[in-house]
């Protein structure tokens, strides 16, 4: 199992107001703009979540989002050092994700992306 990302993320009311701060402060516009139920998301050096608090804070359970290669292998690895799986492995519009909360307590989103976006973008 390996860890190809890990964005922190990052909340914000309106993704557009957002948007030009971050792209200055890396030099770079994201890599991918998703609509996702009522939240728009943008994925470049962070990940960031944008819309109400309300619809965020269905999110809010996870610290980071962690990119990884083989989600199955990852979970094994997760039950195995007593996490709980709190999402199970679901399909988005990215590839597959689960939300996993490990035995300290640290929630987490982990996601397999699709091979076109690691192709893309990790691999790139």
């Amino acid at each position: 199992m390996t860890i190809l990302k890990t964005y922190a993320r990052l909340w914000t009311d309106d993704l557009d107001r957002a948007l030009p701060l971050l792209e200055q402060l890396t030099g770079e516009q994201p890599n991918l703009l998703l609509d996702v139920h009522t939240v728009g998301l943008a994925i470049g050096d962070f990940l960031v979540i944008a819309g109400p608090a309300e619809e965020r804070a269905k999110y809010g359970h996870a610290s980071a989002t962690v990119v990884v290669e083989d989600l199955d292998a990852l979970q094994a690895t997760l039950e195995s050092a007593e996490a709980t799986i709190t999402t199970p492995v679901t399909d988005g519009p990215t590839g597959r994700f689960l939300y996993a909360r490990h035995a300290d307590g640290a929630g987490v989103e982990y996601v397999e992306w699709n091979p076109e976006l690691v192709s893309r973008l990790i691999r790139a």
